[in-house]
């Protein structure tokens, strides 16, 4: 791709700003954001990402060569949106866009991932290995088959409108904007609750899983996690801003098998972790590395994103597409990044 980059970049206009570039914050989309051949069209056309990616599936082990190979398949013999897939997926995907930005030569000022987008950025920060966070994940997903099956919800609706809609294991999932919530349950409560909710009007949008994560039916899966918890995490190398705390990530909370472990039943509350990423580092421009572009359409909404003050790029297409879509769109953010006076190795 590197011919790609330099044909995109030289008809380009640069324009810097006297101040220097707008610092870059990564940011690492988690479950319902994948779809079927996510980024496959960058393998084996952009070097750093195949390389990174490769090494994930290796480092996954016996589970790697299925993981990959379905990733690859026109018609995927595991369904994308089952956690045997999404999981392992997602992070490979997501770990290898973040060490291909960083081969351009770019360091993120600060890292957030959005959900299992965490252990991600806590894997480039230096907080796991790369082995580490590969056994990490393959983990969650051996404990997280055995849970009945579950689901998601989006809903247009702020967090106190929706407790008195919640019942059985139902619960606030993600706190992704004011009003802009995710539910997740085992399959039974969260049909009538998705069922009561679209009667009274609200917006609801199912998100594509079939694990009920972030609620009380995962305890079981956390509780197990925890217990065979094997590795001695690190302080952060790097800035990450946690969707579990909305705060900067703590060496206290890196370092604590709970504190990964809980993620399971935890809410997410992306949106204050992403509103304090911005005023803490004013002007950034946040990109999106991973599939969907979930993560840039809520970036869209802050206030510092919308004043023009910060600015958004997805390296990923929203929705699934021709090889080709892949590499323009991450040629696409080459460039922005390029204009914005960041001077890339790849040019």
């Amino acid at each position: 791709m590197l011919e790609d980059y330099r044909a995109a970049i030289a008809a380009a206009t640069r324009h810097s700003p006297a101040g220097g570039p707008r610092p870059v914050a990564l940011m690492f989309p988690g479950q319902g954001s994948q779809y079927v051949g996510m980024a496959a069209g960058l393998y084996r056309e952009e070097l750093a990402f195949t390389a990174a990616i490769d090494e994930v599936f290796d480092q996954l082990g016996p589970d790697g060569a299925s993981v990959q190979a379905d990733w690859l398949a026109a018609g995927p013999e595991v369904d994308i949106d089952d956690v045997r897939r999404a999981q392992p997926l997602l992070f490979a995907v997501d770990y290898a866009l973040g060490r291909m930005v960083h081969s351009w030569g770019v360091t993120p000022v600060a890292m957030i991932g959005h959900s299992a987008g965490e252990v991600v950025a806590a894997t480039l920060a230096g907080v796991f290995t790369l082995a580490e966070a590969a056994g990490l994940v393959a983990g969650r997903v051996r404990t997280a088959v055995r849970i009945p099956s579950g689901g998601m919800l989006a809903v247009a609706a702020s967090v106190a409108e929706l407790e008195p809609y919640l019942v059985g294991d139902v619960a606030i999932a993600a706190v992704n904007a004011t009003r802009q919530v995710m539910l997740a349950g085992s399959d039974e409560p969260l049909a009538k609750v998705e069922a009561h909710l679209v009667a009274d009007d609200f917006t609801v949008r199912t998100v594509p899983a079939t694990t009920p994560f972030h609620c009380s039916a995962m305890a079981p899966a956390a509780a197990e996690a925890e217990a065979n918890f094997g590795v001695q995490p690190r302080p952060p190398g790097a800035t990450i801003y946690s969707g579990y705390t909305g705060e900067v990530m703590t060496a206290e909370d890196a370092t604590s098998a709970r504190f990964w472990c809980r993620q399971l039943t935890d809410t997410v509350h992306f949106g204050p972790a992403l509103i304090r990423l911005l005023a803490d580092h004013g002007e950034v421009v946040l990109v999106e590395a991973g599939p969907g572009q979930t993560l840039t359409a809520l970036a869209r909404r802050a206030p510092a994103v919308r004043s023009g003050a910060s600015a958004v790029v997805p390296l990923l297409p929203a929705a699934p597409g021709p090889p080709e879509l892949d590499r323009s769109s991450v040629c696409s953010a080459a460039v922005h990044l390029w204009t914005e006076g960041h001077n890339l190795s790849i040019a």
